[in-house]
């Protein structure tokens, strides 16, 4: 797994997943189901995506700072304020709630299997290095950040 480690972009990441759980969705439609209030569930929570990521990416933009998480020693600042003080990674939360409602969208059982998937393998091939990347570069300031704010929420 070291190999794959900050090598995929989180957005290519999240797009894998969701193709991979349009073609279940595609070819299991007898997994498929209706959920009650579908259009809001979908609606609500490709807004929270939005909510969430926009200001995020704002953030690291104002502080003058790489979005870009595949070469995380290019950071130029750690990034604590705003959405930052109630998640670490909200730009990957963001990613996370589109996928949650997409997985609303196609309303099948194993799509919905593609959310869990997403988190492991970001918090294994993106945010842990990511993290020690952060640690040895910010020190004691990352540490003390990543004691008191969460991963994802």
């Amino acid at each position: 797994m070291k190999a794959l480690e900050l090598k995929f972009p989180p957005v290519a990441q999240s797009l894998i997943v969701a193709a991979g759980m349009w073609l279940i969705a595609r070819y299991l439609p007898a997994l498929s189901f209706d959920i009650p209030a579908r259009r809001s569930l979908v609606v609500l929570f490709f807004c929270l995506g939005g909510i969430v990521a926009v200001p995020a990416i704002a953030a690291f933009r104002s502080a003058e700072t790489t979005v870009d998480p595949r070469d995380p020693e290019k950071a130029t600042r750690l990034v604590v304020a705003g959405i930052y003080r109630y998640s670490r990674n909200p730009m990957y939360l963001g990613l996370l709630f589109l996928l949650i409602s997409w997985a609303f969208y196609l309303s099948n059982l194993v799509a919905f299997a593609g959310v869990p998937l997403f988190v492991l393998a970001m918090n294994r091939l993106q945010i842990q290095p990511e993290e020690a990347a952060m640690e040895a570069k910010f020190g004691d300031e990352f540490r003390a950040y990543r004691e008191s704010v969460r991963r994802w929420l």
